[in-house]
């Protein structure tokens, strides 16, 4: 794959994390402040908790990202060896406490899983080996002749 087209990639995954954590911010905050949820105190340490592991998935999510904004701006101080150039393992949603949130809040939080998936994925592909084109294989072989 090329670099113009990672960089447009990485833009494009860049600015939708940073709305899908405005979003979120938004969604915990709003969520916190209801009423129903101040009475139930497991439920305010159920939301509390998912809002962390939601910001630390987001958070995983951008400094990758940045990450690789630097890398393919030729930056020195960013190598392919670092380790915010892996994404690494996700923080893991515990759907049944989730399931006691209003539907908008779960909705971001499967969003939030759902783009660490495609980062991960991405990651893996731009990492994987290419194969080479026929051109490239005729070429070897014939440079394996001489």
């Amino acid at each position: 794959m090329s670099l113009p087209v990672q960089r447009a990639q990485v833009e494009n995954l860049y600015v939708e994390a940073m709305l899908l954590a405005d979003e979120a911010h938004a969604a915990f905050a709003a969520q916190r402040d209801l009423g129903s949820v101040r009475s139930d105190a497991l439920l305010q340490v159920s939301l509390a908790c998912e809002s962390l592991k939601t910001t630390t998935r987001l958070m995983h999510i951008i400094a990758w990202l940045l990450h690789r904004r630097a890398m393919i701006a030729g930056d020195p101080f960013a190598g392919p060896d670092d380790s915010a150039a892996r994404i690494g393992e996700p923080v893991a949603v515990d759907w049944d406490i989730c399931a006691r949130f209003e539907a908008p809040l779960r909705r971001i939080v499967a969003a939030s899983e759902r783009l660490f998936e495609r980062i991960a994925t991405l990651e893996a592909g731009w990492e994987a080996p290419r194969a080479a084109t026929p051109v490239q294989a005729l070429l070897a072989r014939l440079e394996a002749s001489l």
